[in-house]
C-alpha cells in the first residue's frame, strides 16, 4: 500500500516522500481503516516542519492527523464493524492507505454527513467549539477572529452567530467579506486597506470600547493589534502563528487594560472533558455538520500522488475552502 512518510523535518513539498509499505494489521480492539480523503490543516504542516506541539520519532513518519475512512478489519474485541465509515484521528499519520486505529482514535461518521465534511468534522469545528467554551462571551458580547477567513474561522462565525455572540473578522482579501458576512459576521475588517484596522474594531463596538475576546491566529504585528482591539479585562485566545513570527507584547496595554492572554490546544482541553461533555461536544458539532446548519468547505482534493502540490496550496494565504487529499477510492 502506498504511505506518505518523510525522515527529517522541513519544508512539506521538499521532505515527503510516497513509500510502498506492508499492510498493518489490527491488534486486539483496533481497527483497519482503509482512508478516503484527509485534510491538510495548519498543524499537519507545522508538525513536517518540526514546530509543533507533538514532535515527529524520526525517522520514516506518517503525517496527517485528520480524515476519513471505512472499516475494513476489526481486531478482537472492537466496538465497531466492518463496512462502518468513521472519523480517522491519530498523532501517528493517516495519510497512508489504510492506517490502525484505537477505538479513542475512531468517530462514527453521521449517515447524513458527506465524505468530504467527514474528513474535516473534528479539529477545526471542535477546536471553535471549545474556544468559545472557554471565551466565557455571552449574548450580545463581541469576539474579535483574526484570520477570520480560514476553515476554523467559519466555523466560529456560524457557531457565534447561534449564540448571539457578535464577531469582527480581520481578512486580507476583499472578496471573501459578503460570504463572511453571509454566514453571519456582523463586521469584516480587510486589514490590507485599513492599517490601523484593531482602532475601526474598537470603535464598532460602540460603549463597549473594544471587544470582549479575541480569537488570535496570525502573531507577529497583527497579534499586537489585536491585543490592542481588546476591551478592559479582555481576553486573548491564542491558537495558531500563521506568520511563524512571535506577537510583540506591550505591557502597558496588558496592565492597564488588566487583559488576559490564553494559549488553547485542542489535544490537552479535550483530556480535561468529562465523558458526558465530551459525548455532548460531539453531538452538537457533528449533528450541526449532518443537518448543514454548520456549513463546511472545501476548494479543491488532489490525489495522494499530487501529495507536493497539496501541501503547497494548504499553505498558500486566501483559500476560500479546505485543500484535501483523495488517498484511495
Amino acid at each position: 500500500m502506498k504511505s506518505v512518510q518523510f525522515d527529517t523535518v522541513g519544508e512539506p513539498a521538499k521532505v515527503l516522500e510516497i513509500r510502498e509499505v506492508a499492510v498493518p494489521t489490527p491488534g486486539p480492539g483496533e481497527v483497519r481503516v482503509k482512508m478516503h480523503l484527509a485534510n491538510i490543516n495548519p498543524s499537519d504542516t507545522l508538525f513536517v516542519r518540526g514546530v509543533y506541539g507533538v514532535q515527529p520519532k524520526l525517522p520514516q513518519v506518517v503525517p496527517g492527523f485528520e480524515g476519513m475512512g471505512v472499516i475494513e478489519e476489526v481486531g478482537e474485541g472492537s466496538p465497531f464493524k466492518v463496512g462502518m465509515r468513521v472519523i480517522a484521528l491519530s498523532t501517528k499519520g493517516v495519510w497512508s492507505e489504510q492506517v490502525i486505529l484505537k477505538p479513542h482514535e475512531t468517530i462514527p461518521v453521521p449517515d447524513a454527513m458527506s465524505d468530504e465534511i467527514a474528513c474535516q468534522a473534528f479539529v477545526n469545528p471542535i477546536t471553535a467549539y471549545g474556544m468559545l467554551e472557554e471565551s466565557g462571551l455571552q449574548e450580545g458580547d463581541w469576539l474579535l477572529l483574526t484570520a477570520g477567513g480560514s476553515a476554523f474561522g467559519k466555523y466560529a462565525i456560524q457557531m457565534a452567530k447561534a449564540r448571539g455572540i457578535r464577531t469582527i473578522v480581520t481578512v486580507r482579501r476583499a472578496d471573501q467579506v459578503e460570504a463572511l458576512k453571509a454566514l453571519g459576521a456582523e463586521a469584516v475588517i480587510n486589514t490590507t486597506e485599513d492599517a490601523e484596522w484593531h482602532k475601526t474594531a474598537r470603535r464598532m463596538t460602540g460603549d463597549r470600547k473594544g471587544v470582549q475576546c479575541v480569537f488570535e491566529a496570525i502573531g507577529g504585528k497583527a497579534g499586537a493589534q489585536a491585543l490592542d482591539a481588546l476591551a478592559f479585562r479582555g481576553k486573548c485566545l491564542v491558537y495558531g502563528l500563521l506568520s511563524l513570527q512571535d506577537s510583540p507584547i506591550n505591557n502597558g496595554v496588558l496592565i492597564f487594560k488588566e487583559l488576559t492572554i490564553r494559549g488553547f490546544w485542542l489535544s490537552t482541553w479535550t483530556t480535561r472533558l468529562a465523558p458526558e461533555k465530551m459525548q455532548q461536544m460531539a453531538q452538537t458539532v457533528l449533528g450541526g455538520l449532518a443537518s448543514q446548519n454548520l456549513k463546511g468547505e472545501v476548494e479543491h482534493i488532489y490525489t495522494l500522488d499530487e501529495i507536493h502540490e497539496a501541501v503547497k496550496h494548504a499553505d498558500r494565504p486566501g483559500r476560500n475552502g479546505k485543500i484535501l487529499v483523495k488517498i484511495s477510492e
